[in-house]
Parts: structure tokens; sequence; C-alpha cells
């Protein structure tokens, strides 16, 4: 193996280590649509470590699809609902969350025809920014609770995924196929992982906050 498939392998086993182990904790705290996203983030990021190292076409359709699904519907739409339920009060019924992954599965197949290929970069883009402006409208609801080191950390990591977003299709890193940390899918698989990370927390400190404020209004009532 060498050092540059190496140094790829090791940041998805980050990326899928942290979406297995947080995805358990997020389905631990009743919030399946974000859990079960971040097992799919996990499953496709050992996926993808698989087929760097076999390159086989099975492997490759697997990457294809588990990417596009989240990037176009797993992260702005599925993980968006699953923040909801503590930013808008959101309560999804267990035929809602089958919903939340049935259809954008069925979308996926669609966004990955010969129709739409020439227009599929620019869809993931503007998806992924409708994510990244929700992730900065959370962070402004972890200061508003008090939460501001949460409130930062989710900045940082929309402001990274965003960046990873557009870096994605429309920008290549100078010596990318030869770079052995400074490689595109190097970084963007650890970023995905700190966001994975940075999600769970911000999501329990926010929980605490809110339980909270809303003891403080009964005991004063």
């Amino acid at each position: 193996m060498d050092p540059r498939t190496l140094s790829i392998c090791l940041a998805a086993i980050a990326l899928a280590a942290s979406g297995f182990f947080y995805g358990i904790k997020f389905c631990k705290l009743g919030n399946y649509l974000i859990g079960i996203e971040w097992f799919l983030l996990a499953t496709s990021s050992a996926n993808f470590m698989i087929y760097e190292l076999n390159h086989s076409p099975i492997n490759l359709l697997g990457v294809e699809f588990l990417d596009t699904f989240s990037r176009a519907f797993g992260l702005p739409i599925v993980t968006v609902a699953g923040l909801m339920v503590l930013t808008h009060g959101y309560r999804p019924t267990l035929r809602a969350d089958l919903l939340f992954f049935v259809v954008p599965s069925l979308a996926t197949l669609v966004l990955l025809t010969d129709y739409l290929a020439p227009d599929l970069k620019y869809i993931l883009l503007a998806m992924w920014t409708v994510f990244t402006i929700y992730l900065i409208y959370f962070a402004y609801t972890l200061h508003k609770y008090g939460e501001t080191g949460h409130a930062i950390g989710m900045l940082l990591a929309a402001a990274t995924n965003q960046t990873i977003a557009y870096m994605y299709d429309f920008y290549k890193i100078p010596g990318d196929e030869t770079n052995v940390v400074l490689n595109f899918y190097t970084i963007a698989l650890y970023v995905w992982s700190y966001l994975t990370i940075q999600t769970y927390y911000s999501y329990c400190a926010l929980k605490r906050a809110m339980d909270a404020d809303s003891n403080r209004i009964l005991a004063a009532a």
C-alpha cells in the first residue's frame, strides 16, 4: 500500500468509526434520523476505503450512490430534520422516519441518471449550501442558549464542510494525485468526521440548555 492510499484509508477509518459510534449515540437519544444517516456515512466511508484498496466496480457503484445520497439528501434534508427536533420541536413518526430514507433513495437514483449528469454537481452544491445555512442557524440557537463554544464549533463545521462541498467538483488541489496528506479525500474525510462528532456534542449541549431553560420557567410559574 502506497503512503497516499494509507493516508486516505486512515481518514476513511476515522469517518467510519465516528459515524458508527455517534450514530449509536444519536439512536440512544431517540433521534433515529441523524443516527441512521451517521450509519450511512460510516458505511459509505468503509465502502470507499475498500474501493481504494481493490477498485472494484461494485464498490464504485456503492460509493457513487451513498455519496450522492448523503450530499443531496442525507445531510441537507434528513440531518436537518433530525436537528429540528430541538430547534423547532419536530417529532417525526416512525412512518416519517422511513419516508425520509425511502423517498431520497429513489430520488438519488434519479440524480444518477445520465439525463441529470451535467447538472449533478450544481444540484449537490446547492443542496449542501442549504445544509450550511441551517448549520449557521443551529449555531445561532446554541449561542442564544449560552452554548457559545459549541456554536463556534458548529460554525467551524459549517465553514469547513461548505469548503469541501465546493472543492468536490469545482476545485482541484495542486498535486492531488500524489499528495500524501494534503489530498482532497484525506482532508474531506477528516472534515466530515469532525462534523459527525461536533454535531453530536452540540446537539447534547443544546438539549441540556433547553431542558434547563424549561425547568426554570416551570419553577418560576
